[in-house]
């Protein structure tokens, strides 16, 4: 079956087609670093993760760049506001979002640009916008002209009679609908010299310089929230096409992480920031989560939400370790082919979570029975698929993930002697010694499961 994505700019689900054979360039809007992440900043690189993972399993050599904002009004003023220099500020909140998706099992990039590094080729893009009638200089500014470009506004649907920028104001603009390129210097603001003069780039410059520069001038898959496709994606095509580059192919945009029905923000005061949350939920559980949805859609959050979610990949685990206990090593085998379908129908993550826990009931009948090979076989199909997904429970990322090896094994040892105890109490139908053996474990955060094997143990995740 043929990938399948659907196009915001084409309004519909289009056959993904690489423009080179065998490759896929794909440039994500990444971290415009002006605090702590939470985890609606998170969830388009958990989604485009997904993205990146698929196609790389469907053969293709991916070229992914996901760039950072180190420069904007809003990290200037912050730091400001700490008494902090700007570059620092940006610097120390880039490895804040390094730590969380680093955590969550985000693949690093194959290159993370930030925009303070391509100052001279968005000089260069101004010039040849400049030289095409797409934009003037004013007052040190260089503003795009918006009634230059005969199709702008085709991303969004806006139309250009209702376009309103939203950006800080600036002085010479020929109509209030063009947008800025760039910002002439400021007293105690960073600056960069141009022709015009100095300044600052705008934040849509950034990114239509930083994707050509490392992508060409055409590229694949242009990814990011939804939220960005006005006015960021709907200026960055302009910009580029104005440039005379065909830019991106296919644009995909993820769906906002909402809390009470309002999109997760800082103004909105309802931020629930990575760390945090990583107090709260194992990672590959909060991964699990912020990727179970269809990235197009929504995510509701609420506790009830992620526990719900962290019980299920729980399941998931159970069976790959028992199958690894019982019937030793489990390697990575291949999804099946409902999971593939459900892949190729634009990222269909929910009916691919479906294909795994349908991949799990099977294969917990089949080791319950006795048929290890079975098992073993389905077990390394759900490591495959979960692999896809970022959270496969023995790739190292996350077995790692909070555990000391002499400390497990220590408690295993006693945990073993516990359930010795209540297996005895149970043969002697001693149920007030067996309860309470059980009480006291599942008191000390130990979930006990009875399986025709005997008695599993885990430890339960940590409570919301």
């Amino acid at each position: 079956m043929t990938l399948r994505l659907y196009d915001s700019a084409a309004r519909e689900v289009r056959d993904f087609v690489p423009l080179r054979p065998g490759t896929a360039s794909v440039y994500l809007c990444g971290a415009t670093v002006q605090g702590v992440p939470h985890i609606g900043h998170v969830r388009s690189g958990i989604a485009f993760d997904v993205l990146r993972r698929w196609l790389a399993y469907r053969g293709l050599d991916v070229l992914f760049v996901r760039n950072v904002t180190d420069i904007d009004d809003k990290i200037l003023n912050k730091a400001a506001e700490a008494g902090r220099p700007w570059w620092e500020w940006a610097a120390t909140h880039e490895r804040e979002f390094t730590r969380a998706y680093d955590a969550l099992g985000v693949l690093p990039p194959s290159a993370e640009p930030r925009a303070t590094g391509f100052i001279t080729q968005m000089v260069q893009y101004m010039e040849r916008l400049v030289e095409r009638g797409h934009a003037y200089a004013a007052d040190g500014n260089v503003y795009f002209d918006v009634r230059s470009l005969p199709d702008y506004g085709s991303l969004s649907g806006h139309r250009l009679e209702d376009v309103h920028q939203g950006e800080s104001a600036g002085t010479g603009k020929r109509d209030p609908r063009d947008f800025t390129l760039w910002k002439a210097t400021k007293p105690g603001e960073p600056s960069w010299p141009t022709p015009w003069g100095d300044g600052r780039p705008g934040w849509h410059l950034e990114c239509s310089a930083m994707a050509t520069s490392l992508l060409g001038a055409e590229f694949d898959i242009h990814c990011g929230g939804m939220d960005l496709i006005f006015p960021h994606h709907e200026n960055e095509i302009a910009q580029s096409h104005g440039a005379g580059d065909g830019f991106a192919r296919y644009w995909l945009h993820n769906g906002w992480v909402t809390m009470s029905g309002e999109k997760m923000s800082k103004s909105l005061g309802n931020v629930v920031a990575i760390p945090a949350m990583l107090e709260r939920a194992r990672a590959v559980e909060l991964r699990y989560y912020l990727g179970s949805a269809h990235y197009r859609s929504m995510l509701e959050y609420s506790d009830g939400a992620l526990a719900e979610a962290a019980a299920g990949y729980r399941r998931i685990e159970s069976f790959v370790r028992r199958v690894a206990e019982r019937v030793g090593d489990v390697e990575v085998g291949e999804v099946n082919d409902d999971f593939a379908a459900a892949l190729d129908d634009d990222l269909g993550v929910p009916a691919a979570l479906a294909a795994v826990h349908n991949a799990v009931r099977e294969g917990n009948t089949a080791l319950e029975s006795g048929d290890g090979g079975r098992a073993r076989q389905i077990a390394a199909q759900v490591r495959a698929m979960t692999a896809v997904l970022g959270t496969d429970p023995l790739d190292p990322h996350w077995a790692a993930e909070g555990v000391d090896d002499d400390a497990h094994a220590a408690l295993d040892v006693l945990v073993k002697a516990e359930l010795e105890r209540r297996a005895q109490a149970r043969a002697a139908k001693d149920w007030t010694t067996a309860d309470e053996v059980r009480d006291r474990l599942a008191a000390a955060g130990v979930e006990v499961t009875d399986t025709p094997d005997g008695a599993q143990w885990a430890l339960k995740s940590k409570e919301h």
